[in-house]
């Protein structure tokens, strides 16, 4: 399999802020491949190095303000350290937000541009993921997605039950992929924040999206224009990017 499920990309309305926001949530380096993109990596890496896992900020004329079906949760070691980090991103500049969590042990939070992300409270699971325990994506049939995804990329699936489905590098590194089913709704407007694939070799491009196409994937026009990467959406709708030499 030829596919790498290499970085998360924001929609912002100003790339450089979000970027400097996150850069030091996660205690990430910082880079721009040109105006408008903000890269973050994290230290001791280099881009694309199969053993990281990279975030790509990218500003947008019109971020979408809609219930987002992609979010990042944050791992934490002990209750001391949850309680710690949550002061440190209020003082950054996020803000609590209320989906209808109730009394959970985590902390909903929502970044600068109003994303909203967890600061989960200590999980052995995630003991050795890094400050990103992991990617949740809103679905509304995890095992399907699971089968899907499973085949799309080179991610080993860990756990699926009705209710959510678990991948991880195959490499055993980085965070996880979790699809968590709730009831997404009707999807009117792309996604604010979207997963991008790597070919490797890169020129593996157009092969790979035909894979996908017959595992399921469909072509979507985002607006992206004449642009190296190539735009497709997963069996429910979430937009993704197989990325091709620039």
């Amino acid at each position: 399999m030829a596919l790498r499920l290499i970085q998360a990309n924001f929609k912002a309305r100003d790339d450089s802020a979000l970027g400097r926001f996150w850069a030091e949530v996660l205690g990430w380096g910082v880079s721009s491949e040109g105006p408008g993109v903000t890269n973050l990596e994290p230290e001791g890496f280099a881009w694309p190095d199969p053993a990281a896992f990279y975030i790509d900020i990218v500003t947008v004329p019109d971020p979408e303000t809609v219930k987002y079906r992609v979010h990042l949760e944050l791992a934490t070691t002990s209750a001391a350290h949850q309680a710690e980090l949550v002061a440190r991103l209020k003082e950054l500049g996020a803000t609590p937000a209320d989906v209808g969590q109730g009394d959970v042990p985590w902390t909903v939070l929502a970044d600068p541009e109003g994303n909203v992300f967890c600061v989960l409270e200590p999980r052995e699971i995630y003991r050795d993921a890094g400050p990103i325990a992991a990617v949740v994506v809103d679905c509304a049939d995890p095992q399907a997605m699971a089968r899907f995804w499973g085949e799309a990329v080179d991610w080993t699936v860990h756990e699926v039950t009705d209710d959510h489905a678990l991948l991880r590098s195959a490499k055993g590194v980085g965070p996880y992929l979790e699809f968590r089913r709730t009831t997404p709704g009707a999807k009117t407007v792309w996604n604010r924040v979207h997963l991008d694939l790597l070919p490797h070799p890169i020129d593996d491009q157009e092969a790979e999206v035909a894979r996908l196409q017959t595992l399921g994937a469909t072509p979507a026009d985002v607006g992206q224009g004449d642009v190296p990467w190539i735009v497709l959406a997963d069996p429910e709708g979430n937009e993704f990017c197989v990325l091709g030499r620039a």
